[in-house]
């Protein structure tokens, strides 16, 4: 990994603006099973389209709403992995640091980074389904599902509406503002770092595509190769728990 590293730290060290665009195998190194592996237990017979979609939730709101705080517990009894502090102390290396994730678990934001682009929303966010009121997670806390995992939601205070999660579904547009902003800034930005991303989830997965168009160069974080591998100036075959302190401590460190 040292070729790969000393690479890297050659494009970051010309760069003033870097875009940190993570995925699913960010989250994954802190122990938050990704979308799919998360359908065990009381949740493995049932298909994640029938719990991600406002369809599914307009039907049965208390198995939908279940499926999420559980969710939202296994979140919140997860802790930030050594990556993310790395990108937290990377910040001050650059004039601008902004991280674009596709991660619902808030992780970037408990770490520590002061500049974050949720695509597809996040579960400390919740708000009401009809009229979309903003809705404080504290009052989840207390609150059990029965033996079947559901548990009906919160309402609103203000219309009485279900509590529904802060998180883009299947069926919904992701929210035009973040979207606007993570192209406005890897259509601008001096390097791209993706990390833990498969490279298939559009639209996200245009980003990298975007920078390589315009000659920025690209360096991808991942254990495994995607058809981003191919492409990309530098590819660090590493979990990111383990590449980005590496990463941080040779580009702070360097002169």
């Amino acid at each position: 990994m040292n070729a790969e590293l000393d690479r890297a730290v050659a494009i970051l060290k010309d760069a003033k603006k870097l875009v940190v665009s993570t995925g699913a195998g960010m989250s994954r190194d802190s122990g938050v099973p990704t979308f799919r592996d998360a359908m065990t237990g009381l949740w493995s017979r049932f298909d994640p389209h029938e719990l991600a979609n406002a369809q599914a939730f307009s039907r049965n709101p208390a198995r939908v709403f279940g499926w999420y705080l559980w969710r939202w517990n296994l979140v919140h009894q997860a802790q930030p992995h050594s990556g993310y502090h790395a990108l937290v102390h990377m910040q001050d290396a650059f004039e601008e640091l902004l991280v674009v994730t596709q991660n619902v678990d808030g992780f970037h934001r408990r770490s520590g980074s002061r500049d974050v682009v949720e695509l597809h929303g996040s579960l400390e966010a919740f708000r009401c389904f009809d009229n979309g009121h903003e809705y404080d997670s504290v009052g989840l806390t207390g609150l059990e599902a029965g033996a079947d995992g559901e548990v009906d939601p919160p309402r609103c205070s203000i219309c009485g509406s279900a509590i529904r999660p802060g998180v883009v579904w299947f069926g919904e547009t992701l929210p035009k503002e973040p979207v606007e902003r993570a192209w406005a800034a890897v259509g601008q930005c001096d390097a791209l770092l993706v990390v833990g991303t498969s490279a298939v989830v559009y639209p996200a997965a245009e980003l990298p595509s975007i920078a390589l168009r315009r000659g920025c160069p690209v360096i991808d974080v991942n254990p495994d190769s995607t058809p981003l591998t191919n492409d990309v100036d530098v590819w660090i075959p590493e979990r990111a728990e383990v590449a980005l302190p590496a990463l941080a401590d040779l580009l702070l460190t360097s002169s």
